[in-house]
């Protein structure tokens, strides 16, 4: 009974929350610039916009919301968080001074926060220097650790990619403080709209649909497909998702060449990257923050091995993991899941501290986390829904789901 009425009193919580965020937000919106017009014109000419919202080419099944809190509810996770602080590296402007002798350099400040040294360029992903990825200031999952150093400390950038709008990625005050410093910021089709608002000039917006193009020099930037959703602002219905779109992104330079998978499930997109515009030389694939009730936006560990594969990605650096607490799992398991499936295949892994820089010369790092119980992906498959046969056996995950897709 206890459960139970925990259970409403979540419930009841967030309604509360809810209603007062409508009440005090959105009370004055300011007239939509030119610029702002033409996005929007362009956002409803994508193949990807049907009855107005963003669309994946396969469907999604998500469990709902009664379902997740139950399942919170009753987690029995005891490691969600660190216990000690992390062994953060902590950088300086000058350490960034003598570009890098292989012409590949990245450097991961957190979750999916990269900056790529990639042939004379420098190019951010989803840059989150926020306490918490979340929409209140005062709730919602808070860093594990310090950003490594900051903001005004960064060399100069080329341009900023974004994924997609969700808080863990889009981070309005990490924004505002770039807004001036950064000549390009790229993002998926929508997105534009938040940036302006926060004070980007309408000149360094450049939005892409999937498969878009943008040359900085010689330096090819390409938005590419993803399976996901988005939403971060909200009305009576909750929040509204799907009006701003999701991807990855191709990077090449003359020499060198990475992916960033963005947020994602497994889907056969990662085939059709590779094809395009593999292979690469280091792939950024989300590998935390996955659970069976979600596994078509999230990919999980095993899956991203495979999406590695697929996209023909030489070595991995496992992303979206070790900064926020956005699941049920332990914070050590997706690392740790992932090193077991890239050793079933061979993957090479570079798997940095915060903070850590990491090149295609160096070893396999070393774990620097502390050793703590996790489920194996036998104990809590993650298997993406609607999958053809083939691809489902290619994540080797035969989860309920994919056995009776082959038995038909």
């Amino acid at each position: 009974m206890n459960q139970w009425i925990n259970i409403w009193t979540v419930l009841g919580g967030i309604m509360v929350v809810l209603g007062l965020v409508l009440l005090f937000t959105n009370l004055n919106q300011p007239t939509p610039s030119s610029a702002a017009m033409m996005r929007q014109h362009l956002k409803q000419l994508s193949p990807q916009w049907q009855e107005g919202k963003f669309r994946n080419s396969l469907p999604q099944e998500m469990g709902g919301l009664f379902e997740m809190l139950k399942k919170q509810l009753t987690n029995k996770a005891q490691h969600k968080s660190p216990d000690a602080p992390l062994p953060v590296q902590k950088r300086n402007a000058e350490e960034f001074h003598q570009p890098p002798s292989e012409g590949l350099r990245l450097t991961w400040f957190g979750h999916s926060s990269v900056l790529i040294e990639i042939d004379d360029y420098r190019v951010l992903t989803d840059p989150v220097w926020g306490e918490r990825a979340s929409p209140f200031s005062f709730a919602g999952p808070k860093r594990f650790h310090q950003p490594p150093m900051p903001l005004a400390e960064l060399p100069p950038l080329d341009a900023v990619v974004i994924s997609h709008d969700h808080y863990d990625h889009l981070d309005e005050q990490t924004i505002r403080q770039l807004k001036d410093r950064v000549p390009l910021f790229l993002v998926p089709l929508g997105i534009g709209d938040y940036l302006e608002q926060w004070g980007v000039s309408p000149e360094r917006i450049v939005e892409r649909d999937w498969w878009g193009e943008y040359q900085i020099g010689s330096l090819t930037l390409t938005a590419t497909p993803a399976r996901h959703f988005s939403g971060r602002e909200i009305s009576l219905s909750g929040f509204e998702q799907n009006q701003t779109l999701w991807c990855g992104w191709s990077i090449k330079g003359p020499v060198h060449s990475v992916y960033y998978s963005g947020d994602t499930a497994m889907f056969p997109g990662f085939k059709d990257i590779g094809d395009r515009l593999g292979p690469f030389d280091v792939t950024m694939i989300e590998t935390g923050a996955y659970n069976a009730l979600w596994a078509d936006v999230h990919i999980g560990p095993e899956q991203a091995i495979e999406a590695h594969r697929m996209v023909r990605g030489n070595k991995l650096l496992p992303v979206h993991w070790g900064t926020f607490d956005l699941a049920m799992h332990n914070w050590t398991e997706p690392v740790e899941r992932v090193r077991v499936a890239a050793a079933k295949h061979g993957v090479g892994l570079l798997l940095p501290r915060p903070g850590d820089s990491v090149t295609l010369g160096q070893p396999q790092t070393a774990a620097w986390w502390p050793e703590l119980p996790w489920e194996t992906t036998e104990q809590a498959p993650i298997v993406s829904s609607h999958l053809s046969p083939a691809l489902a056996m290619e994540t080797g995950e035969l989860g309920e789901r994919v056995e009776a897709e082959l038995s038909r």
